[in-house]
This record gives structure tokens, sequence and C-alpha cells, in this order.
């Protein structure tokens, strides 16, 4: 984590915010292949499930933007991009291809795949942000301290401005 130059603190782990995709892209990815799984399962018509797969992932954008997890509008745009486009070859595609066992084994994998992933991402997330509070506790603390360090600087530096100024020195009193 580095501070930008704007003040702003940047993280710089792996979990970061991309403006367009980043490592979270990957966990909707999968979302959207666990939803087309899991509706191909529940025999929902396609028409449905696809407004129901659309539906879903705009509702996690929107949670998203209610517990100010901070992205780009782009980046918000292109997770629900490439959720619905995994979900729809594996709805339409993939799903209708596979055999029972063969169908419960790859929704099971890719939902365990998809969990791991976002614990990860949470607990790395977790971890940025109490950096950065520590980190923004810090810079607060050092700056009170350099301004204050100043304040004494300019208080000083000005008694003896107004010292020189009541009682100049004067220049036949030198002796060179």
């Amino acid at each position: 984590m580095h501070t930008s130059r704007d003040g702003k603190f940047e993280r710089t782990d792996i979990w970061r915010e991309g403006k367009w995709l980043d490592l979270w892209s990957v966990v909707h990815l999968l979302s959207g292949v666990t939803i087309g799984l899991g509706f191909y399962f529940l025999n929902f018509d396609a028409p449905a499930s696809v407004v129901l797969a659309l539906l879903s992932l705009v509702s996690y954008e929107m949670w998203e933007v209610m517990v100010r997890i901070e992205e780009t509008r782009s980046n918000r745009f292109m997770d629900v991009l490439v959720g619905m486009a995994s979900f729809l070859p594996t709805f339409f595609f993939l799903a209708p291809s596979l055999s029972g066992v063969l169908f419960i084994f790859l929704f099971y994998f890719v939902l365990a795949l998809n969990g791991t992933m976002s614990v990860f991402g949470w607990v790395a997330s977790h971890k940025a942000a109490a950096l950065e509070e520590r980190m923004r506790a810090r810079y607060m603390t050092e700056r009170a301290r350099l301004l204050e360090r100043g304040a004494r600087l300019h208080k000083k530096f000005r008694y003896t401005e107004t010292r020189t100024k009541k009682h100049p020195v004067k220049s036949d009193s030198i002796d060179i």
C-alpha cells in the first residue's frame, strides 16, 4: 500500500480493485458459472434464467455500493458483463452436455473454488483496510507533529525577527 500524489491510499496487493478487470473478475466469472449450473439444475426456463441471472449480478453490485466497496463504474459494469458472459454459455451449452455425476461434481467444484477465492479476497481486503487505517493514523500523528514543529519554528523566527527590528545591530559597532 502506498500514498498517491493526491494523498489517497492505494492498495498494491493482487486483490486491489482494477479500472476494468481485476482478480475479483475471476470470482464473478465463477459466480456466473455457478448460477448457470444452478438454474439449469432447477429447470428454470431460458428467459427467466437470463433475467434472474442479470438481476442477481446487478443486485450484488448494488450491494457492493451500499457497503461502500470502492470500485470504478467501468469495473462494476465489467463485473456484471463477466458474470453474464460465463452464465450464458454455461446455461445454454455446458450444463445440457453434462451427465448427472459430472454435473454435480462440476457444480460443487466451481462453488467451492468461488467460495474459497471470495474468502481469500475478503480477508485480503480486510487486512488492507486495517493497514490503511493504521497508516492514516500514523500519517495524521506525523502531520500533527510536523505542524506543531513548524509553528514553533515560525514563532521562534518571528520572535527573532521582531527582536532584531527593535534592537538593530549597528554597523559601526562591528570591527572589521
